[in-house]
């Protein structure tokens, strides 16, 4: 009876642990990535981005053939709503991953990580404006603190930092659409690529006719180009599979794992520069991240101890 009882339990903590390992290297492979795409010259940002549509497609397809999943997929396609909200989703995640790859390839990889440290903050933004959220104090003053670190930002490079910005954009509004349209990780990205192939299809057909594609400049560099498949599919798994066993309060902490490494890849590795300014606005930055992160946890646990306290209402058959 005791090894019965404790099964469950058993059962329960080697799934989270499980999905706290799978989170994990989510967020450390999208930390790393930099690294991939620098392995990719003489191929152009565009060239990797045509790429990486056309394979990742491939890829999700093959995924889906694996778990018999062509009838969710047949019945996302007749889904006018959710077809409109992933057309948009796959607009800005093609500008997201265009903008990404540059970066990573033009000694911007520090710029890359704020973009993730802002793309929080800018989701409780886009929550305010586009459905109507209402913010509590300490997310308010969060919001503040981002906004001045963008500005010293601003003055520090004598521009906007627009790389970071465009990233945290964009992937916010990926997310906001995702939310919108709840589908499956596979069945989205399956969607967002075919509707992107044609044209990425079609540059790389006219890029090779021209004689300026890299594809067959030697195999272990086709292997490269055909790998950003699985370098796309590979972590959006990965978080699929934490996401069904640990808390959204966890992914939302591991979340910083890769702007983390991608700060620190750039700063370490590349040897990206950073003036005093510039460690202003990211302390600001993480300092607005500190704000939110604890407001978040304390009203978790606020309204977890209010539902505990709330009387359980007594049976039906009592009532009678």
């Amino acid at each position: 009876m005791i090894g019965g009882g404790t099964t469950p339990y058993r059962v329960g903590v080697s799934e989270e642990r499980r999905g706290l390992l799978s989170g994990f290297a989510a967020y450390a492979l999208w930390g790393v990535v930099p690294l991939y795409f620098q392995l990719l010259e003489p191929a152009s940002s565009i060239e990797v981005l045509a790429h990486r549509v056309v394979w990742s497609l491939l890829v999700v397809l093959g995924l889906l053939a694996l778990r018999s999943g062509w009838g969710r997929l047949r019945l996302l396609l007749g889904d006018r709503r959710r077809m409109r909200l992933l057309a948009v989703a796959a607009v800005v995640v093609g500008i997201n991953w265009g903008v990404f790859i540059w970066a990573t390839t033009h000694d911007h990889v520090v710029d890359t990580s704020l973009g993730y440290f802002i793309n929080p903050l800018v989701l409780i933004g886009l929550g305010v404006v586009l459905l109507g959220e209402r913010l509590r104090r300490a997310q308010w003053a969060g919001l503040a603190v981002a906004l001045v670190a963008v500005l010293v930002l601003t003055v520090d490079y004598g521009r906007p930092p627009w790389v970071a910005l465009v990233l945290a954009f964009s992937f916010g509004t990926y997310g906001l659409m995702k939310n919108l349209a709840a589908v499956g990780a596979v069945e989205g990205l399956a969607v967002e690529t075919l509707l992107l192939a044609p044209l990425a299809l079609g540059y790389l057909v006219w890029l090779q006719g021209s004689g300026d594609g890299t594809l067959f400049l030697d195999p272990p560099h086709a292997l490269l180009l055909a790998g950003t498949g699985l370098v796309t599919a590979l972590p959006l798994l990965l978080f699929g599979a934490a996401a069904t066993r640990v808390p959204l309060s966890t992914l939302g902490l591991l979340q910083y794992v890769a702007p983390v490494m991608q700060f620190l890849l750039g700063v370490l590795v590349f040897h990206e520069q950073m003036s005093t300014g510039r460690w202003a606005g990211f302390a600001l930055v993480w300092l607005a991240l500190v704000i939110i992160s604890t407001e978040s946890i304390v009203n978790g646990r606020r309204v977890a101890r209010a539902a505990r306290r709330r009387p359980v209402p007594p049976p039906v058959e009592n009532l009678c």
